[in-house]
């Protein structure tokens, strides 16, 4: 596959012939037109990463519970794997054009493997925070981890630029929808604790060590891809022309992620436990019903942003979600509580691919695998921090101020972002 004039599509040297040929009928069902079927394992690597980060972020604070941990230690987890992300991200951002992508997402998925053994096999605070942030654990609603920005610019090399918002849509429902799965999951350790009659613990580890197959699946999935072509490797440069408007969107990316590091599943989910005695098992089902609406939103967003722009959608449909999420904090119903949140995951994520498809859009084709990275690094580091704060305010009984921070941070950003991009036009 050749590279077309205005560089839609990275030239590929397929070493296996019959790789698109075997994978063609899945491919023209799970693709949108315009997308060549190398993007295919892309989605389906996302599904299953997605899957075990539904599970973990609802079981990761009982499990750290079960080992005799406090609300403290649950921030400190997760602060620790948004920090070791952001590190690693940083890595991709400055080194990973020297090296092929491919290798590099294997060498992710060996280190997701190895995360997962450890959790399983580790009691201790300070042994489990160093496996948190040199692992690929990700507590959060959204995918924070170092697959992220190599995934992202693989597939925006694999679409024309028409397709590329809907193909950003279809790898966000994918996370949205086998997370969502992932959640109902949960339940499963109560499940295998009343049926097998195997301690809690036992059960939870068991989950951990499911994570961890999973990665050993990817590296054979990943191992698979298509190898770039060297050309387009060379090509593959830092950010030359688009350096500033990058820079600006980091910083403002930074924002929402700090906020929404303070209210990540896993701390959510240790919100609803305390508040109204939700068990891992309701908590999951919860979330799995938060999962479907999210995955829903994404394929509406496509629309939405033909029609309004990718910007407008972004904006548009957040500031009501933090408006939700405010007024969750302050409901005392459990009811009216979990309704809130509901509406707040239909429409939270919708800016998830038209945020994606913008700046793949606004960057030229060479510089997308260095934005990729430079615009996760921030959000990174910025949700990194949160979360302890977040287990602070927790342990300290100030048990809304995380989702009302949350929101007006959101609200502020979305508002910045609006004044500072509202008259730059992606390209074609």
């Amino acid at each position: 596959m050749t590279r077309s004039v205005d560089g839609t599509f990275a030239m590929y040297t397929l070493k296996d012939p019959a790789f698109t040929t075997r994978q063609s009928w899945l491919a023209r069902l799970l693709l949108p037109a315009g997308v060549h079927a190398s993007a295919l394992p892309l989605l389906i690597g996302r599904a299953l990463r997605a899957f075990c980060d539904g599970f973990i972020a609802v079981l990761l604070p009982a499990y750290l519970l079960a080992l005799g941990f406090g609300q403290l230690a649950v921030g400190f987890i997760s602060s620790a794997t948004l920090t070791g992300s952001a590190l690693a991200t940083i890595l991709v951002g400055v080194l990973g054009n020297r090296f092929p992508q491919r290798r590099l997402l294997v060498l992710a998925a060996a280190l997701m493997a190895a995360t997962g053994i450890g959790f399983a096999g580790l009691s201790s605070l300070w042994p489990l925070l160093l496996v948190a942030f040199v692992g690929t654990l990700n507590p959060s609603s959204g995918d924070v981890s170092v697959f992220l920005p190599l995934e992202q610019a693989r597939l925006a090399d694999s679409s024309t630029s028409d397709a590329r918002t809907a193909l950003f849509a279809r790898y966000s429902l994918t996370g949205a929808f086998s997370a969502a799965i992932g959640a109902l999951a949960a339940a499963l350790p109560d499940w295998l604790t009343t049926h097998l009659g195997i301690s809690f613990l036992s059960a939870m580890r068991a989950m951990f060590s499911f994570y961890a197959l999973t990665g050993v699946a990817l590296w054979f999935i990943y191992a698979r891809l298509p190898e770039l072509h060297p050309e387009t490797v060379s090509a593959t440069v830092p950010l030359g022309p688009s350096r500033r408007i990058v820079t600006r969107l980091a910083l403002l990316f930074s924002v929402d992620a700090f906020a929404g590091g303070l209210v990540v599943n896993s701390l959510l989910a240790l919100w609803l436990m305390q508040r109204f005695g939700l068990s891992p098992g309701i908590a999951g089902q919860f979330f799995f019903w938060a999962g479907l609406l999210t995955a829903g939103s994404q394929l509406v967003a496509v629309p939405l942003a033909r029609k309004f722009g990718l910007l407008n959608t972004m904006v548009f449909t957040h500031i009501p979600s933090s408006l939700c999420l405010i007024g969750a904090a302050f409901s005392t119903s459990l009811m009216a509580t979990l309704a809130l949140l509901l509406v707040r995951s239909a429409l939270s994520q919708m800016d998830v691919p038209t945020r994606t498809a913008y700046v793949m859009a606004v960057v030229t084709p060479p510089e997308r695998p260095a934005a990729a990275s430079l615009t996760a690094v921030p959000r990174s580091l910025a949700s990194a921090l949160s979360p302890t704060l977040a287990g602070a305010l927790l342990a300290m009984g100030w048990v809304g101020a995380p989702l009302v921070a949350c929101g007006l941070l959101k609200i502020t950003y979305d508002l910045a972002l609006l004044r500072a991009f509202r008259h730059i036009k992606p390209a074609d």
